[in-house]
């Protein structure tokens, strides 16, 4: 965790309430979940920690992790407190009062890696601000609070799953969440295997990549095939009369969702390939890939004990994930990185 100056060091008082929570790491299901699909994340170790305390006039919160402050009350929203004030603003807006805050944000989820640092920012301010304020929030609300914040206030048209993870997902459970009905189940990961992360040396912003756009292209295909999301067809063939890039789109969210329930109860041969599967429909029917992860999965495919292998998150740059043999994720981590020379981070979290 970025140390950073303590609370004290940054406004002279202590803090008030702390609050925690981890980022994410999606196993299968991507760009599924705005369009009312299945996913397949679970969390990891490192997490974002909001330490709060009532302040005077101007909110001011400060990034430990940038050493950087930010102040703002009623204007607009810029850097970090895009996040942070959406989420005051979405309380604001269901007419709770919210005094002027002092902040302090630590962070050790990678920033642009694919691995959800907005959605623990999000949620760990909202469960600072339920401590602080007492609103009885409870973890499904959160998460509902959160994405709200990212949709209107960082301008990224998301699903709801990052904010869902991250407020009520376990470090030793994979997160099968059905997005339409948000009925969920936590499940192991299948045995004798372990999770290895590994980051691109490409960052990612969704809010300047094509993110929307996919979004768009979906919205489009449900209006031409005359349904209420894709998540109404399960037959791949249904979308081929499609025009180009549509059809490409629907089919991966289609074929992307046949591979989340599979895996629900699959090996950790079957899963492997699953990943590897979903990787190349991401790759090539939804185009959010780039040559640097295409390498980095090549190379993780290579290696013995690596059941399978895939981008993980939305794409355009950020991480990769495997699944490889339990008791293997940080050698296979380190040799791989040490072949392409130029991925920069190895992140192995502990077993599931």
């Amino acid at each position: 965790m970025t140390a950073g100056r303590s609370f004290r060091d940054v406004f002279g008082i202590d803090c008030v309430v702390s609050a925690r929570t981890p980022g994410r790491v999606n196993l299968m299901g991507d760009h599924t979940d705005y369009n009312d699909g299945f996913v397949l994340p679970t969390t990891i170790p490192q997490q974002t920690v909001v330490e709060a305390a009532p302040g005077n006039g101007m909110h001011e919160v400060y990034s430990a992790t940038l050493d950087r402050m930010a102040r703002f009350d009623t204007g607009a929203l810029t850097d970090f407190a895009r996040y942070v004030g959406g989420c005051i603003r979405v309380l604001e807006r269901r007419g709770v009062r919210i005094p002027a805050l002092r902040l302090r944000i630590a962070s050790d989820v990678p920033v642009g890696a694919g691995l959800s640092s907005s959605a623990a920012l999000e949620v760990a301010t909202l469960r600072a601000l339920d401590g602080l304020l007492g609103l009885g929030l409870d973890p499904e609300e959160v998460a509902h609070l959160a994405h709200r914040a990212e949709i209107e206030f960082a301008g990224v048209s998301c699903g709801i799953m990052d904010q869902m993870a991250c407020s009520l997902g376990r470090m030793d459970r994979m997160l099968f969440l059905d997005t339409m009905t948000l009925e969920r189940e936590l499940l192991p990961l299948p045995a004798d295997s372990e999770l290895l992360i590994m980051h691109s040396g490409v960052p990612r912003s969704l809010a300047g990549s094509d993110y929307n756009r996919r979004r768009a292209e979906c919205e489009a295909a449900v209006a031409m095939l005359g349904v209420q999301s894709l998540r109404m067809v399960d037959d791949p063939v249904a979308v081929d009369r499609l025009p180009s890039p549509l059809r490409e789109r629907a089919r991966h969210v289609i074929t992307e969702n046949r591979r989340v329930l599979a895996a629900r109860n699959a090996d950790a041969a079957a899963f492997g390939s699953l990943m590897t599967q979903s990787h190349a429909s991401l790759r090539d029917d939804y185009a959010v890939s780039l040559p640097a992860i295409d390498a980095l999965v090549a190379a993780l495919l290579r290696e013995p004990g690596v059941f399978g292998a895939r981008l993980t998150g939305a794409g355009f740059g950020g991480c990769c994930v495997g699944l490889v043999r339990q008791g293997t994720a940080a050698a296979t981590g380190y040799r791989v990185a040490s072949c392409l020379g130029e991925v920069p981070s190895v992140i192995v979290p502990s077993r599931c």
